[in-house]
């Protein structure tokens, strides 16, 4: 066994980064959404945290109707998150602190509001060839055009194609209506974007997180009788090629990229994250996100599945490790509803601060790049909102009708949003207890969490016992371990149901973690000869037990 670790894997072992979302995180100018003057005024509490990387949620001119993920002009900031001076504002004063900026392109489709899109829908040849676009059946007419070219569905509900009568044609979108994909086999469009990126390169960007950019090779256009479509444009037959291209032509090889991978599979994971292969750093995967889902489908309300989400972290794990692959390991994102509510107990604020605790402990040991979201290296939990009308997001919207349409109660409808909206982790950060939560000094766009007057940064930056303050350890402990930088990694057999356990070793090291995912006592496994790594208990257990929630690591050197 080896007992030096890559360049590869020391580099990206030792980095955190570190996800804003955009409107959510801070106000500077009082207008209820959050901005990139926002983020500067709060880079030092971001390097006392230890991060090394922001990404940064779309800020680019946008309609906003799925939160900047539909991009208007990828080279302009949209006014309302500030202007262009201020982004490189905020790229010299982080690179200052020795934090790189990541920025997020959504590279699989445009807003409909696109230059390019609203000349396509002129009838301009050049930029049709944009995007993908299909005729209608002989004999349509625009008041009635028909069958859709297939009947994949969109992931935001419905159709994933659109008829246009001003062009005659259907466009495919598989997200919103206002989100048309563009067409990858076009080289202009692939030549287009590359020079995107290589425009943000000179303002300072140190990395990239490309949206769902697993979907960007269509494979053939048939309906799908077995599913939603999804096989006929996952992980399809170019994207390495694609992605190859883009790295090179972009000229970001030596930059941190990362991949958001819908629906992929730890065989492509491989091969879009190898070194060889020259595509990307590391790839988000989402598997350990369908634990909770009840009967197999995401918008239901179901208790965490602890035996399948430790069998899914030790798939990944040990079989990118394996084949020289590289995960990005994370518990949320803008996506995603909170971690402490969702895999934590945060019914009391004693149980929200050890569960809270041990949900980053179990994941920061893990082989891979940590991403820390918003909040929660505060603990921040769902919001605790009441009612469908505090929801901004269009497909907890469209949802929350389609499940009363599917025979769901309102009630039963509202408690799945309550639950898995991702609104629910794009509440404003709780900076303080100050109206607002300290976020804005006016309503926000969005409503706070219930919890903001006790759970907020002010109140947990100077307390050695904080979420916070526990962060901040973990990062500088994976900063300063090569074996958990590098080191190999097996999961082991769960000495109960609700218990993960994995061993790191590099050389004649050995790291033991074991998290306990449940408010009950649970069997440990033996750590005899062992010393605490770190634990999130003020008090060593007495290494036969876990407690409810704990995360206790153990060395041997």
């Amino acid at each position: 066994m080896s007992s030096v670790i890559s360049e590869r894997d020391a580099f990206l072992g030792g980095k955190v980064a570190y996800e804003i979302y955009i409107r959510s995180f801070n106000d500077s100018n009082d207008d209820g959404v959050g901005d990139l003057k926002g983020i500067t005024q709060r880079l030092d509490y971001l390097a006392d945290l230890g991060v090394d990387y922001l990404w940064i949620t779309p800020f680019f001119v946008s309609p906003l109707k799925d939160g900047g993920y539909d991009v208007a002009d990828y080279r302009n900031v949209d006014p309302v998150f500030g202007t262009m001076d201020d982004f490189d504002e905020l790229a010299r004063e982080a690179n200052a602190r020795g934090i790189g900026l990541m920025l997020d392109m959504v590279f699989n489709h445009t807003s409909d509001q696109h230059e390019w899109f609203q000349k396509a829908l002129a009838g301009d040849p050049k930029y049709q060839a944009y995007f993908i676009l299909r005729d209608p059946e002989p004999g349509a007419t625009p008041e009635d055009p028909g069958k859709p070219p297939t009947n994949w569905d969109s992931k935001f509900g419905g159709n994933a194609w659109a008829f246009s009568p001003q062009m005659n044609k259907w466009y495919l979108h598989l997200y919103d209506v206002s989100q048309p994909d563009l067409d990858w086999t076009n080289p202009e469009v692939r030549a287009e974007l590359a020079d995107v990126l290589r425009f943000w390169v000179d303002h300072g960007v140190r990395g990239f997180r490309f949206d769902v950019i697993n979907n960007i090779s269509k494979g053939s256009f048939e309906d799908d009788f077995e599913g939603d479509g999804r096989r006929f444009y996952t992980d399809g037959p170019y994207v390495d090629e694609y992605l190859r291209e883009l790295v090179r032509e972009g000229g970001i090889g030596d930059l941190m990229t990362v991949g958001e991978m819908s629906s992929t599979t730890i065989e492509h994971c491989i091969n879009y994250t190898k070194p060889e292969n020259n595509e990307l750093t590391m790839a988000f995967s989402f598997h350990h996100f369908r634990v909770d889902n009840a009967g197999g489908t995401r918008w239901s309300k179901a208790k965490a599945n602890i035996p399948m989400l430790r069998d899914t972290f030790a798939a990944w794990q040990e079989r990118m490790a394996e084949a020289g692959g590289w995960n990005a390991v994370f518990w949320t994102c803008h996506d995603q509803p909170r971690p402490a509510t969702r895999f934590g107990d945060d019914s009391t604020p004693e149980l929200l601060n050890v569960s809270a605790k041990m949900l980053p402990l179990c994941t920061f040991l893990m082989r891979g790049t940590p991403y820390v979201y918003q909040g929660e290296e505060l603990g921040m939990t769902n919001p605790g909102f009441t009612g469908i009308d505090q929801y901004r997001d269009v497909e907890s919207i469209n949802y929350y009708q389609i499940m009363q349409d599917e025979g769901k109660s309102e009630q039963e409808a509202f408690e799945i949003i309550a639950y898995k909206s991702r609104d629910n982790g794009r509440t404003p950060v709780q900076w303080n207890s100050s109206a607002y939560a300290g976020f804005s000094t006016v309503e926000p766009w969005i409503g706070v969490g219930c919890n903001y007057e006790w759970l907020n940064a002010a109140a947990e930056i100077d307390d050695p016992d904080s979420v916070y303050s526990f962060f901040k350890r973990l990062i500088a402990l994976r900063k300063a371990e090569p074996i958990i930088q590098g080191g190999d990694i097996r999961f082991l057999e769960s000495p109960a149901p609700q218990v993960i356990a994995y061993e790191r070793t590099l050389g004649d090291e050995h790291v033991v973690v074991q998290c306990n995912f449940s408010g009950e006592e649970q069997p440990a496994v033996a750590a005899e000869g062992g010393e605490v790594f770190v634990s999130n208990y003020k008090e060593a257990g007495d290494g036969k037990t876990l407690r409810p929630w704990e995360g206790t690591a153990y060395v041997w050197r």
